[in-house]
């Protein structure tokens, strides 16, 4: 229980202390007309109210990452706790933010424009494939998941019919203005998905607070697949820690932000109120599972409950068995919503986030409906046609590529820090440049060595991930060896 009630409180200090550093070392224009006013057009660039923004953005980056991630995440151990906490405030937050403001400062740009205007146009091309890469396969994987639920629930229903019916609301979400699916509904979707995992925290501290994890328990790895903690649990919990999913989101609702001043709560907030749900999922999935009949306790009972349930989808058993038995029927209605609606409300604006990062490569206003459907439909049968493709093989490379995303956004943001503060040297603290370049030099290291150590990946064996580590920590080093020169150069000019 210490564990778990210290991170959360960990959690809302970093919001509120290390957060508004960043804000500071962003050095916000509480004056300055955001895109929402500048641009507005009545379909992407819509001023919405700052809590609207806030749920919409929740639900945008949470979807089922926070849940089935953090799940999967503890059966690493309790040093899942320190990667949510960590990782949420100092890796996670920093990403959110530093996405959503530089596109608000840049005219609400997506993702591939932020980076390639730091980091130079052949990254920018290969932003904009690899974004598209990312986008593609997480509506595929939120197109095809939910459907299969669906079909379980009413069998009557194909698979394929459920298929098109979620895809018919894709279409919908992805083409009609931002105000009118996703910013009716999504604050509701949001605000479900915060109350299902408050309610769950609720029971889990006043009726099994003796049977949680604890740090004291030890930061060994408890996995029993044989993959080595790090960077294996580093990519298993993305979301609830930083995820480059995030960053094609953020832009999304840049265009909707009517002040700078909104940037903390909205972006750094949203990214804490995930971690939250995350550590509160961690916990419930090391806790509900304990047996000291059996003489099993916290993680070790979600082990024998993994053993027993091979080759099915644990994490949906999880939430299901957690959600029903602590909460009851209105749990069994909240684990429907969450495990079905957050993942299709994630699908749609994914696809939403595609339609505008080729608008944006191609300069093609959206305003006109014609001109909409010309982006997307190209981008449908993309990912209709990728259902077809095994669920597995899609989701495992997609945790690669979202990790490997969130690499160039943060190194995107060093440099955009960097330049900042030479251009304004009175205006905020020195080397600010640093809470970006940290976490970017850390996930450069986890993206490099999982791709050599994943069984997706090279799969080196045991015995020769030293050579794994040792390439990673060559490219780290390259990269910032890389950034060293620009910035000698940069200070020349």
């Amino acid at each position: 229980m210490y564990t778990f009630i210290i991170a959360l409180i960990a959690l809302v200090v970093g919001f509120l202390t290390y957060g508004t550093l960043v804000e500071k070392v962003f050095c916000i224009d509480t004056k300055a007309d955001t895109p929402a006013v500048s641009k507005q057009d009545g379909v992407d660039y819509v001023p919405l109210p700052a809590w609207r923004i806030f749920l919409i953005q929740f639900l945008n980056i949470a979807g089922l990452g926070p849940i089935f991630g953090a799940i999967m995440g503890i059966f690493y151990g309790p040093s899942a706790f320190l990667w949510i906490v960590l990782g949420t405030i100092f890796a996670g937050g920093v990403h959110d933010y530093l996405s959503g403001m530089m596109s608000l400062r840049k005219g609400g740009v997506s993702l591939p424009e932020i980076v390639g205007s730091e980091l130079g146009m052949g990254v920018r091309q290969f932003m904009r494939l690899l974004s598209l890469v990312l986008l593609i396969l997480l509506t595929t994987t939120f197109l095809s998941g939910p459907a299969s639920l669906l079909h379980g629930l009413v069998e009557s229903v194909s698979f394929k019919w459920w298929v098109l019916i979620i895809f018919g609301y894709y279409i919908l979400a992805t083409l009609l203005p931002v105000d009118k699916i996703i910013g009716q509904l999504y604050p509701l979707f949001g605000g479900v998905l915060l109350f299902m995992g408050i309610g769950i925290a609720c029971v889990m501290l006043g009726g099994h607070a003796s049977e949680m994890p604890e740090l004291t328990d030890g930061l060994q790895n408890r996995q029993h697949n044989g993959l080595p903690l790090f960077p294996m649990m580093f990519v298993s919990i993305a979301c609830g820690a930083i995820s480059g999913f995030h960053g094609t989101q953020s832009p999304l609702m840049a265009r909707c932000v009517t002040s700078e001043r909104q940037g903390r709560w909205i972006f750094y907030g949203a990214m804490v109120a995930e971690g939250i749900l995350a550590l509160i999922w961690a916990a419930a999935a090391g806790t509900f599972f304990a047996d000291p009949e059996q003489g099993l306790y916290g993680i070790d009972g979600l082990q024998a409950f993994a053993a027993a349930h091979s080759g099915e989808n644990i994490a949906a058993l999880v939430v299901d068995r957690v959600s029903r038995s602590w909460l009851g029927v209105v749990g069994g209605i909240l684990a429907i919503i969450g495990v079905i609606a957050a993942p299709v409300t994630s699908g749609d604006t994914a696809l939403r986030s595609a339609r505008l990062i080729v608008a944006d490569f191609l300069h093609l206003e959206q305003k006109t409906v014609w001109k909409r459907l010309a982006i997307s439909l190209p981008l449908f049968a993309l990912v209709f046609g990728m259902t077809y493709v095994n669920f597995d093989v899609v989701w495992r490379y997609f945790s690669w590529t979202n990790q490997t995303l969130a690499v160039f956004t943060l190194w995107a943001g060093t440099v955009f820090l960097y330049r900042q503060e030479h251009a304004q040297p009175a205006a905020g603290p020195r080397c600010g440049y640093l809470m970006a370049m940290v976490p970017a030099v850390f996930m450069t290291m986890v993206s490099a060595s999982y791709i050599l150590i994943a069984p997706e990946g090279m799969h080196l064996p045991a015995e020769y991930r030293w050579a794994g580590y040792l390439t990673a920590a060559a490219v780290t080093l390259v990269c910032v060896v890389l950034f060293g020169v620009w910035t000698r150069r940069y200070a020349k000019r």
